[in-house]
Parts: structure tokens; C-alpha cells; sequence
């Protein structure tokens, strides 16, 4: 297979920091813009076992999963922390701790799931028509999730600070709540079941098409969150998952048939953290008096009209 070139690598590196996090599936998008654009783009950009395409989108992953730590530092600090006391004390007490457990709780699903079946479905179903057909279907979750969703439910904390209950905190201290932490206390109130179940809804975005931000946003609204907090929460689950699975991966691209795309994949990486974190910047405004419908729209047509496509001109 070819190597990437820089044009593709800064292209998809762009695609990938922003349809990682809109919910609108990056590897659905992965497959679909190749095979669009057509000629040398759809053979350098070609995913397979070996592929060094597939070695580059592992490094825009990693570089996702970075621009999520740095927006979200001040969470991990606190989660890490609160993780870290847990540990120590033997206890699970405060909103920190509670949360840390909830998200490693709530990845171990679709991390066993990732190792049992991600390749399988890639070699399968990576490909230009069934990426169209997921696309589509995720466009019909997002849209189904906001024509039936759930009022949030008030009694989680509501949206006022003076709801939140900082009692547990070893030194009461009057200071200022942010939203971060208001947020984070929130979401700590979950259920262990409810928050498994948000985070077991990840192993759909294994399906090229399926938002893995898109579908764990859903699982949220479902459960009874608001928009704002399923998507906090979706983006806090999907960090550890998306670091360690291009962690693991990321071994690929040093691979002697891969050194011609190492300075592509950097550039490309480069270009997906940018993108990535000026995209939750945005979301996170978004998401504080919007909805998932405009995303949804757009993947019903952005799938349909792909698979019409392919459909007229031959292309798989």
C-alpha cells in the first residue's frame, strides 16, 4: 500500500479531530471520505490489517485523547486524586472518588470488547457502503434520542450549585463552586448500573458509522442526564479508552514499512489536536442549550446520500 501523504494526513487529521467529538463517528468518516474523493486518495487511505493509513489514524487517536487531558485537566486532577485517596483510605466518600470508580467501572465493557472484536469488525465492515449504512443509522439514534428523550432528572443535583453537598470534603472551606465541579457531582451520583450501561453503549462505536460520542451521548439522555452532562460524561469516558487503545496500537507505526508516513503522521497528529480541542471548546457551549438533532440530520443525509453514491457508481 502506499504511504500517506502530507495533504491526506493534514485532510484527515482535521476530519478526525472533529468527528471524533461531534457526535458523528471520526472512523465512519475514516472510510467514507476516501472512497469519495476516489483515485490515489482511496489507495493511500485504504484500512487493513497493515495498512499504514490505519498506523497514522492510530497517532490522530493518541492525539485526540491528548487535546480531551488538556481540556479537561482540572476534572483529571481532581478524579485522579480523588482515585488516589480511595486507594489510600479504603473508602469511596467524597464526589471525586465516587467518579474516578464510576469511569473505570464503566470502560472495562467496551475495552474487553475493543480487544475481543475491534479488528474483526474493521476487516468486515470497514468499507465504504456498510460505513454509509452505520452512518445513516446513527443519524436515526441521534434523531430517535431527542424525539423520546427523557426529562433530566432534578433530583441528580438539578442545575443549581446550592443543591450540591460538599459535606463529604475533609475541610469545609466556603469558596466558589465552578461548573466544572458542579458537573462532576453531578454525574457522581449516578448508579454504578446506569453509569456501566452509559459506558457499555462505546462498544457500538466499534460499528464504522456509530459516534462513539454520538451513541454514549444517547445512553446518557437515556439514563436521565441533560445534554451538557451526557456529553461531559461521554468525553470523560471515551479518554482513557481512546488513549489506551492507541497506546496499545501505536507500536504499528514504527514498523520499517511505515517510516515513510512518521512525518505525515506527526503533522497529522499536529492538525487532530488542534481541531479536537477547539471542537470541545465549541461542544461544550453547544451542549449547554442545544441538541443532537442538527448532528443527526446531517448523518441521515451524509449516509444516505453516500450510500446512493456508491450505489450508482459501483464502488465498494
Amino acid at each position: 500500500m502506499s504511504a500517506v501523504s502530507y495533504v491526506e494526513s493534514i485532510v484527515v487529521g482535521a476530519l478526525q479531530g472533529v468527528s471524533e467529538l461531534f457526535p458523528v463517528s471520526s472512523l465512519g468518516h475514516s472510510v467514507l471520505l476516501p472512497a469519495l474523493v476516489g483515485g490515489s486518495w482511496a489507495n493511500d487511505l485504504s484500512i487493513g490489517k497493515d495498512s499504514p493509513y490505519l498506523a497514522v489514524l492510530v497517532a490522530m487517536h493518541v492525539a485526540t485523547a491528548l487535546a480531551l487531558v488538556l481540556f479537561f485537566r482540572r476534572d483529571w486532577v481532581r478524579i485522579v486524586g480523588g482515585l488516589w485517596t480511595s486507594i489510600r483510605g479504603r473508602e469511596v466518600r467524597t464526589a471525586d472518588q465516587r467518579l474516578a470508580w464510576l469511569l473505570i467501572l464503566a470502560t472495562i465493557p467496551v475495552g474487553i470488547a475493543g480487544l475481543l472484536l475491534e479488528s474483526l469488525l474493521r476487516d468486515f465492515l470497514g468499507k465504504p457502503v456498510p460505513s454509509a449504512i452505520f452512518l445513516a443509522l446513527n443519524g436515526g439514534v441521534l434523531y430517535a434520542a431527542e424525539k423520546f428523550a427523557r426529562k433530566p432528572v432534578e433530583t441528580r443535583g438539578g442545575r443549581s450549585e446550592d443543591t450540591i453537598d460538599f459535606s463529604a470534603e475533609e475541610t469545609m472551606v466556603m469558596r466558589a463552586v465552578t461548573v466544572e465541579e458542579a458537573t462532576d457531582v453531578r454525574l457522581s451520583k449516578l448508579s454504578v448500573k446506569e453509569a456501566v450501561l452509559i459506558g457499555s453503549a462505546q462498544i457500538l462505536a466499534l460499528l464504522p458509522g456509530i459516534s462513539r460520542s454520538g451513541i454514549t451521548m444517547v445512553a446518557g439522555l437515556r439514563r436521565g442526564l441533560d445534554h451538557e452532562d451526557a456529553a461531559r460524561f461521554a468525553w470523560l469516558l471515551a479518554t482513557p479508552v481512546i488513549l489506551a487503545a492507541g497506546v496499545l496500537k501505536m507500536p504499528s507505526l514504527f514498523k520499517p514499512e511505515n517510516s515513510s508516513s512518521l512525518g505525515p503522521a506527526l503533522v497529522g497528529s499536529v492538525v487532530a489536536f488542534i481541531a479536537s480541542y477547539i471542537s470541545v471548546r465549541f461542544l461544550t457551549k453547544y451542549f449547554e442549550t442545544r441538541t443532537l438533532t442538527p448532528f443527526a440530520i446531517y448523518c441521515g443525509i451524509a449516509g444516505i446520500g453516500s450510500l446512493i453514491y456508491f450505489s450508482v457508481s459501483g464502488a465498494a
